[in-house]
């Protein structure tokens, strides 16, 4: 069976575009909204997000626990942050090879600011039967893209509450 490559959702926030950008943009506090993120140690001196900036994920799924190296692709305020990861390991991403590329998108409504968050899977030199196997196993029975879903809509939900709870809008 084919796999689905890439999954997205959408949340409305009441915030402008640049405030969320600039929460989400932080790569070491995207452990307040991920159901699996636990943080991140970004690499140099300049914190504020920009292409080429090169970050370490600290990740967690039930009992194991590992560790991702990503580069942001895309650093445009207000608009679109995007980072792929392309080194995995337990304690350090030893292991190097694409993985995923994750995207958010921040789009001006009434009402506030429409956020979507996309999940692509970058393991495209896997056969499918191959990743639809390991999936199962990674994620106790579901594929990559299934699982995806639910941690994309828990990270969004979560954004938006503290985003709004920050600001001192309706959560």
């Amino acid at each position: 069976m084919p796999r689905t490559m890439s999954v997205a959702d959408s949340i409305i926030v009441d915030a402008p575009p640049e405030q969320i950008y600039e929460r989400l943009s932080d790569p070491t506090a995207m452990g307040r909204w991920s159901p699996e993120n636990k943080g991140a140690t970004v690499r140099g001196e300049r914190r504020d997000a920009y292409v080429g900036m090169v970050f370490e994920g600290r990740n967690k799924r039930g009992g194991v626990s590992w560790t991702t190296r990503c580069t942001v692709t895309a650093a445009d305020p207000g608009e679109r942050f995007a980072f792929r990861v392309h080194a995995i390991g337990v304690r350090r991403p030893r292991l190097p090879g694409p993985i995923a590329t994750w995207e958010y998108r921040f789009e001006a409504v009434d009402g506030g600011t429409r956020v979507t968050e996309t999940w692509t899977d970058d393991r495209r030199s896997w056969p499918d039967f191959l990743a639809n196997g390991f999936d199962r196993v990674a994620t106790r029975g579901k594929t990559f893209a299934q699982f995806q879903r639910g941690n994309i809509r828990t990270t969004l939900q979560r954004l938006k509450a503290a985003v709004e709870e920050d600001l001192g809008g309706a959560a």
